[in-house]
């Protein structure tokens, strides 16, 4: 029998060593100071969401976080010396102060800069009271200002319905308010008579040397704040960039320095990152702490990231060679998210979560779409699933492109081919050069151009990269994707096939067939086929002619399907791709309700794909914190729905959702990783912001499902392939089918800027 009694004294002290071994080797798995996680700390509360300040965003910060968070203060003084929550010293940026006070705007010296607003100073808290928080970033949503959040104080905070961790006061102005007779260490030193403040920050030495004899650092740390590198701090007439080189004079008076990101991790004029400083690993043989600031989901800071904020702190906090000691953030969920569930894991950490990834024509958020590129790294990203949207060209080649008309995907427009662009109302209402006028010879000469759905946001996608890679068949795809054990299976799309049958004498349904059975799909294997279109006599024609899976795309945003729908969809259809907001429905970017849909489809037993996820803030609804993270997880985990596949654009944001640690942890999930709920935040709006009420959603109707069957194909006469320098055709002699060669040279042009 096992008795501990029994161990000899060495052997305990060996066991003993072994075990504080253990434990000292856990403590130091992070790369901080203090070998202890990095701290997140939430700016003004969680002011990515709600009025940075107001009541309601240091409640959210709490409530999405947990109690781990820190959440900060910036301090403005009033006219009668009451420390509030504010964060700019003009209150115009944050408040709608001239509403009750019209027409009082004056002008200050700030730091050498005059600055015409309203400032704190000229008016006492009671004058205050009935001054209400607005939404000072444009980028986000205003819908909340309704709410009238008032200007808090900083011992409001100590009322607070959710506690946080520590409070953390920054001082930005003091030599200002010291010029106006206002005293900001009087405040600071009466106020933590009442309150225990975590940490206190400034960018300014004096003040900081002035108050540093009257904390103890293990109950308040005190923080140097640098700004840009070229601004002077006003104490000593130095750089901040100056400053940096002596830090051992900074450990004089603080015990960590807060810097912005570009101080660790630089970029270059193009937005891409350059090696990280050297300065984490200088602080910290300083004895000083490094707290990163600016981070913020919704203000790309690096292409580098592609649009994922939490790629970002992953980079600053899990590279390998060091991690900063905290993080200030508008966002904290995506700083926790990073810290608690996606750092450490490794390069081979297991799945926990089977949902399917699907590209969205291969890694298209990053490279030009369905190139060999995109596609390759798809692969290397973790996708499951690859894709490829088949297009015909005029001698008959499959290959793979997003769309039918060349022009949105590569640079066609600047090109001698040009001329060949026409109107054909059948696919689409403008004007476009279309893949079937052109052989394959001369399609795969042209440029690829990366896709910028964004680009009306000016949100750019990889410029880097944006005409790398080239077109591929769709005999090279599938060459591509057999040779890759790690893929499931492929994507195969079919659309307009009707219309090439009938109008151009195109079999691309035959091709496709042909060129999958030379490939060796024809036999089993462990790679799925998946048929994909949102015309179901195409659906049927494979069915006739294969055993693929064959899949259904819902092309319209739906709320419920009819049961005779669904029934229809069980004859021909394994599975059904469905849009985000058929799962969700938003008003205005905020969610609303959970829809009928998946839940029908779902009881058909049909498989549920949901397309599109993409990384860009402005893709994604309000509930989603500008977070591509927060999106998936509530897309995978809302109760009641079962999605097997997700459809994105970047792969490998979905593949290391996947692997995180935080999945199937059942009630010890953490409440960042809880899904949002819909209506939550929606329900938050007062009626005067609200946006107009809509319309329900319709259902998919079996009209809908059900076509005519497709035309059979047409036997044209084999014309001579277009080539650079051809004359333009004088039309199409096809019957019922408008084309218009009046793409003008203006157009053209306008389309190669697009393209640039």
């Amino acid at each position: 029998m096992w008795n501990p009694r029994a161990l000899s004294a060495p052997l305990a002290v060996l066991l003993l060593h072994c075990l504080l071994a253990t434990v000292s080797a856990q403590r130091s798995v992070w790369k901080t100071l203090s070998g202890a996680p990095p701290l997140v700390v939430a700016r003004g509360g969680f002011s990515g969401m709600f009025p940075d300040s107001s009541g309601n965003a240091y409640n959210l910060a709490v409530v999405t976080c947990g109690p781990d968070v820190y959440v900060w203060c910036d301090v403005q003084l009033t006219k009668d010396s009451v420390g509030i929550c504010l964060p700019d010293i003009n209150l115009l940026n944050s408040t709608y102060i001239n509403i009750p006070y019209p027409n009082q705007t004056v002008s200050y010296s700030v730091n050498g800069v005059v600055t015409t607003g309203y400032f704190s100073l000229d008016y006492t808290m009671k004058q205050l009271s009935n001054v209400h928080l607005t939404q000072g970033v444009y980028s986000r949503t205003n819908q909340f200002d309704g709410n009238a959040f008032p200007i808090l104080t900083v011992d409001d905070l100590l009322t607070s319905k959710q506690k946080p961790k520590g409070i953390w006061l920054n001082i930005q102005h003091d030599a200002f308010y010291a010029k106006h007779n206002l005293s900001m260490r009087s405040f600071v030193l009466s106020a933590s008579k009442r309150i225990v403040f975590s940490h206190i920050s400034s960018p300014e030495v004096n003040f900081l040397r002035g108050i540093s004899s009257r904390f103890n650092p293990k109950r308040t740390k005190l923080v140097f704040r640098f700004m840009a590198k070229n601004d002077v701090e006003p104490s000593t007439n130095q750089t901040y960039e100056s400053l940096l080189t002596n830090l051992t004079f900074i450990k004089t008076f603080a015990s960590g320095i807060l810097v912005p990101r570009g101080y660790i991790w630089p970029v270059d004029a193009s937005l891409y990152l350059q090696p990280h400083t050297s300065l984490v690993s200088d602080a910290h043989k300083a004895g000083l702490e490094v707290f990163g600031s600016d981070f913020v989901n919704d203000v790309p800071f690096s292409f580098n990231y592609s649009y994922d904020p939490l790629a970002e702190y992953l980079q600053f906090i899990d590279n390998g060679d060091f991690s900063v000691d905290g993080v200030l953030s508008d966002f904290p969920i995506t700083a926790f998210e990073a810290i608690g569930c996606f750092s450490l894991l490794g390069t081979n950490a297991t799945k926990q979560d089977k949902t399917l990834i699907i590209s969205k024509y291969g890694a298209s958020g990053d490279y030009p779409a369905c190139t060999d590129l995109a596609y390759n790294k798809a692969i290397e990203y973790g996708v499951d699933v690859l894709d490829c949207p088949v297009q015909i060209s005029k001698d008959g080649t499959p290959f793979c492109l997003n769309s039918i008309d060349l022009i949105e995907s590569t640079t066609v427009a600047q090109s001698s081919f040009s001329k060949f662009a026409m109107t054909i109302p059948q696919i689409k209402p403008s004007s476009g050069i279309f893949a079937f006028n052109l052989t394959w010879s001369d399609i795969k000469t042209l440029t690829p151009s990366i896709l910028n759905p964004f680009s009306k946001y000016s949100l750019f996608r990889n410029p880097e990269s944006k005409n790398s890679g080239y077109l591929v068949a769709l005999s090279d795809f599938l060459s591509l994707t057999k040779s890759h054990p790690s893929l499931s299976g492929v994507s195969i799309a079919v659309e307009n096939a009707a219309y090439l049958a009938e109008k151009q004498g195109l079999n691309v349904i035959d091709a496709v067939i042909n060129a999958l059975s030379e490939a060796g799909y024809d036999k089993p294997g462990s790679q799925k086929v998946y048929i994909q279109s949102t015309d179901s006599s195409v659906l049927l024609k494979f069915k006739e002619k294969t055993s693929y899976e064959l899949v259904y795309k819902i092309d319209e945003t739906v709320g419920d399907a009819d049961n005779a729908a669904v029934e229809d969809l069980k004859k021909f259809a394994s599975a059904v791709i469905v849009n985000k907001n058929s799962v969700f429905s938003n008003n205005d970017k905020f969610l609303t309700s959970t829809t009928k849909t998946v839940p029908k489809l779902n009881a058909a037993n049909l498989s549920v794909f949901v397309e599109t996820f993409s990384n860009e803030f402005v893709s994604q609804a309000w509930d989603f914190f500008s977070d591509a993270t927060v999106e998936i997880n509530a897309y995978l985990n809302a109760e009641g729905l079962k999605i097997d596949g997700i459809i994105t654009d970047f792969p490998k944001t979905a593949d290391r959702y996947r692997r995180n640690k935080c999945l199937n942890l059942g009630d010890k999930r953490p409440t960042y990783m809880d899904p949002a709920t819909p209506g939550g935040f929606f329900s938050l709006i007062t009626p005067e912001y609200l946006p107009p009420a809509q319309a329900p959603l319709p259902p998919l109707t079996e009209s809908e499902v059900a076509v005519p069957p497709l035309p059979p194909v047409a036997k044209i006469a084999p014309a001579s392939s277009p080539s650079s320098g051809t004359a333009a055709p004088q039309g199409n002699a096809q019957p019922m089918v408008t084309v218009c060669f009046f793409f003008s040279s203006l157009a053209v042009f306008i389309a190669s800027l697009l393209l640039l």
